[in-house]
């Protein structure tokens, strides 16, 4: 990252607490019992030293990984038979897009009528999350691969499932990147609506326990965290990746 651009960053982010304090202290914000960013931080310690927000990450993690894992294989699937297939495409095509643009809290209903209040229903909620945003970026990674490419391996006798493996794949790659990063934002931001309404471990819980007892301090404590993973995975990994490709493949 430019050195220019995290001073900018880290000012800005110190301006923002700075005014955040100044507001506390002066009690505009006292009537809605916001907390100071002091108790947020005495928040944010107390939770890590005693273990609960680790045990929280922990649970929260191990179902994104489980339901991430899902939503890709199955958004690839999809998105290949729509991808390929154009019959596929006219009749389902158009469903995929009404699924995704579904709010993932709204399967969460479902889910708890499907599963209980366990862990396989937050699991559920983040496959739903991730699988049809997977799925559109593998379909029209699969339908823009330049088709003098098809040729060009046709004439080379490369038909089929080879010309498939040795020539839309690798071009398909960038657009195939782009899903994973969708899916993973989507995905997360699933796992949260699953767990504010579970029985189990995880942040989402941890955020509708802290809401339970009116710990303010412990849910903008939580609510910095999810934002900050986020932020951190999407910025350190996903847009990375992402753009090592596109350069590899100079889209850039």
């Amino acid at each position: 990252m430019n050195l220019n651009i995290l001073i900018k960053r880290i000012l800005f982010l110190v301006a923002v607490l700075g005014i955040w304090q100044l507001v506390f202290t002066a009690g505009i914000l006292e009537e809605i019992i916001f907390p100071s960013p002091t108790s947020v931080w005495e928040a944010l310690y107390n939770g890590f030293t005693t273990g609960d927000f680790l045990g929280a990450l922990g649970a929260s993690f191990r179902h994104l990984f489980i339901g991430l894992a899902m939503a890709i294989g199955f958004g690839t699937v999809i998105g290949v038979i729509l991808g390929k297939s154009k019959q596929a495409d006219e009749t389902a095509g158009m469903y995929l897009i009404a699924m995704q643009s579904i709010p993932s809290i709204v399967w969460v209903p479902l889910a708890i009528m499907l599963f209980g209040f366990s862990e396989f229903a937050v699991i559920f909620v983040v496959v739903l999350g991730g699988t049809f945003v997977m799925a559109l970026n593998v379909r029209t990674a699969i339908q823009s691969v330049p088709p003098q490419f098809i040729r060009a391996a046709r004439t080379m006798g490369t038909r089929g499932i080879s010309s498939f493996f040795r020539v839309e794949i690798p071009s398909s790659v960038p657009y195939f990147m782009t899903g994973l990063r969708l899916a993973w934002a989507f995905s997360w931001r699933a796992l949260m609506a699953g767990e504010l309404l579970s029985n189990g471990p995880g942040l989402g819980y941890s955020l509708a326990y802290a809401q339970d007892y009116a710990r303010m301090d412990q849910v903008v404590a939580i609510i910095v965290i999810i934002g900050v993973i986020g932020a951190v995975v999407d910025q350190f990994v996903f847009s990375k990746l992402e753009k090592n490709v596109r350069n590899r493949w100079g889209l850039s």
